[in-house]
């Protein structure tokens, strides 16, 4: 009798639908507690079915909050310059102005920290983005110190290297989390619609560049672009004769030596 009261129980619970109200699937397990035929090994495993069911339920909705916040993001503007790089880049306050109104609004909150890195020199940076209905989801990033410029000079304290990396590593976790692009110049809110990449032809020849240049070089345009083909049209010319210049200076370091 016992295992026929649990198993109708249980069966009860399976059979309910996923997006089942909480107070509907307690009743349940209120109705197996009260019955004096149900052991405590079966209401463990009532439990334990409720507690998969309502993880399930806010896991669903956490990935529909996030649909709808990601409909409302738009394309955040470069709006600082970085002297030492002579590029453009999405101030931490910018970014978070932006999208911190729409995604509290769909449920969302962003809690940042850092955790143990196994890579030398770097800085891993994380961050929880928990939703309302109870179900939070961790992304991380591994960030180079930010010490040196792109022709590997030291430009920065220890102090100031783990400051900047924390900033520039919070912007582009906010920015993946939320799939967010960067449009590259500030027009009043219009740049978005009119920025423009390069074009393949250019993208190959800046890849070409790239491979020619020192190591340092190609791991800051990795940080600041990704992929030849994410730098805007309007950048071309000024970085190929950057990329160009530094490629010299590498060639005449080398046959000096």
């Amino acid at each position: 009798m016992t295992n026929q009261v649990a198993t109708r129980e249980e069966s009860a619970i399976q059979a309910a639908p996923v997006h089942n109200d909480a107070s509907a699937i307690i009743q349940v397990i209120e109705r197996a507690a009260l019955n004096p035929d149900v052991d405590i090994d079966k209401m463990e495993r009532l439990l334990q079915m409720q507690e998969r069911i309502l993880a399930k339920n806010a896991e669903s909705a956490f990935h529909k909050a996030m649909t709808q916040a990601q409909t409302k993001m738009r394309p955040v503007v470069r709006d600082a310059s970085n002297d030492q790089t002579r590029s453009r880049y999405a101030r931490l306050e910018t970014i978070d102005r932006q999208v911190r109104p729409i995604y509290t609004e769909a449920g969302f909150s962003l809690s940042f920290g850092t955790a143990d890195c196994p890579i030398q020199d770097h800085i891993r940076i994380t961050c929880d983005v928990s939703h309302i209905e109870g179900h939070t989801k961790q992304y991380q990033v591994d960030m180079p110190l930010d010490m040196y410029g792109m022709k590997g000079n030291q430009n920065k304290t220890a102090t100031h290297a783990h400051g900047s990396t924390m900033s520039y590593g919070r912007r582009y976790l906010t920015l993946m989390l939320f799939n967010i692009p960067m449009a590259h110049e500030d027009d009043d809110g219009n740049a978005a619609a009119q920025y423009r990449a390069v074009t393949p032809f250019q993208a190959g020849q800046i890849a070409q560049s790239i491979k020619a240049c020192p190591e340092v070089t190609q791991k800051w345009f990795s940080e600041m672009y990704g992929d030849p083909v994410n730098v805007p049209r309007t950048k071309f010319d000024g970085l190929m004769a950057q990329l160009n210049k530094i490629i010299a200076e590498s060639s005449n370091a080398n046959t000096d030596s």
